[in-house]
């Protein structure tokens, strides 16, 4: 029984998929980068924006084209939100919403497959990363938000706060590493609720990581600025504990941080960065941005694209504003043009652009450790090209013309310049 798992979307719906790959395996199913030659198909849905809603439509669809025999099973937030719709389409043999999610295993096998369960299972893992080549892997640590942002449907469509316990996140990460896995990437709905429903947090988790496993690289994904407590930026002492941030700011304009509800204003971040960049060389910061939230006016736009600047981002998540239904801002009035969400989007990008090149121009003759990930040839100086990640998350690219291979190494540079064509920097090897 061949599997094939798919996914849109954020980080947290890649680690689900780790999950389940893990899990299918154990019953004995093998897991398969092909859909057409898959038995049964998996995909996680997104809908944090009506773009994303659209292409897990089109997703399930296109899986059902090129294999119409497959069993076809969607769980994620679309499915969650708007079942009618999912079960709609053509081809759908089973809907698990996210409140079921971690027993789809179990679901998919009791439903779908009862009589022609596998004979042996295997052991967990023994296809790792579904034989992608990935270096990094993302771990589930909660899912579900207790706060609502008046944009968020991502808190609707997941429900409440969940936390995994610290010995299953152990477990899987010392299973990781043993497959040869070295950067781990916490990730979940609301990552800095993370524990609040089982008497510890976020800063007791990524310290216990850091003392029960000898993964090489532990981060972050995205968490809110309002949940790093006093002792938090301690915990960059380990050099593990790698030195980047994705702090999600919306806004740079206070009044329209308080129409989305959020909580944390531009003073309070400003501080707050500025705090971190004191404390902790060469850090780097990427963060996200909502255009045209309901009735930000011009001046608004001016104050936040000034705030931005000044924050000097490496990379911004830019998402105009999508109205979903079910959010308290879908029902506003207020309501900005396409025209002027796209033009607002592109200035934004401009800036962003700019931004990028005037940070990462600052780490321009610095050394730094690199994961490789990738290998591309270079036929014109025949030599082999490595592209991945700094510590601080800055992406680089080498050229090496040893046969020793990079890939899934750490290897320390020093980095040269910025290249606009690849958008990344260039760098030389050190060893």
């Amino acid at each position: 029984m061949r599997v094939a798992l798919n996914t849109l979307g954020c980080r947290l719906n890649e680690a689900e998929l780790e999950n389940w790959s893990n899990g299918f395996q154990r019953l004995g199913y093998s897991i398969t980068k092909q859909t057409a030659d898959a038995d049964l198909i998996v995909v996680n849905t997104c809908a944090v924006t009506k773009e994303a809603v659209k292409k897990s439509r089109q997703l399930l669809r296109k899986s059902h084209r090129l294999n119409p025999q497959a069993k076809l099973v969607v769980s994620g937030c679309y499915g969650t939100l708007d079942p009618e719709a999912v079960n709609g389409i053509d081809g759908i043999d089973l809907l698990i919403p996210n409140k079921d999610k971690d027993d789809l295993v179990k679901i998919v096998s009791e439903q779908l497959f009862r009589e022609s369960m596998p004979l042996m299972a295997t052991e967990a893992g023994e296809t790792p990363l579904f034989s992608r080549g990935r270096n990094r892997a993302f771990i589930k640590v909660q899912d579900g938000c207790r706060y609502r942002c008046a944009f968020c449907i991502v808190t609707v469509a997941r429900g409440s706060e969940r936390s995994r316990s610290p010995e299953k996140i152990v477990s899987e990460i010392n299973l990781l590493a043993s497959q040869g896995i070295k950067e781990v990437i916490l990730t979940g709905v609301h990552i800095g609720g993370y524990g609040s429903d089982i008497n510890t947090s976020i800063c007791d988790l990524i310290q216990t990581v850091l003392s029960e496993t000898d993964i090489p690289r532990l981060r972050l994904g995205s968490i809110e600025p309002w949940d790093l407590g006093d002792d938090f930026l301690k915990l960059f002492e380990n050099p593990r504990f790698m030195p980047h941030l994705h702090l999600p700011l919306q806004s740079g304009s206070n009044t329209v941080l308080r129409r989305m509800a959020r909580r944390c204003l531009v003073e309070e971040y400003e501080k707050l960065i500025s705090e971190i960049r004191s404390s902790i060389s060469n850090f780097n910061l990427t963060t996200d941005i909502i255009v045209g939230f309901p009735g930000e006016s011009d001046k608004e736009w001016r104050d936040s694209l000034d705030f931005i600047e000044s924050c000097e981002f490496s990379h911004i998540h830019i998402f105009p504003y999508s109205q979903r239904e079910g959010t308290r801002a879908a029902i506003s009035r207020d309501q900005l043009s396409p025209a002027t969400k796209k033009a607002r989007t592109q200035e934004l990008h401009a800036l962003a652009l700019q931004s990028r090149q005037s940070v990462l121009n600052t780490f321009k003759g610095l050394e730094f450790p690199v994961l490789f990930e990738n290998s591309f040839p270079d036929d014109i100086r025949q030599c082999t090209g490595y592209t991945g990640y700094t510590s601080n998350y800055l992406k680089v690219k080498v050229m090496s013309n040893s046969e020793l291979s990079l890939e899934n190494e750490i290897v320390p540079v020093r980095l040269i310049k910025f290249d606009e064509t690849s958008n990344m920097l260039e760098a030389e090897l050190l060893c």
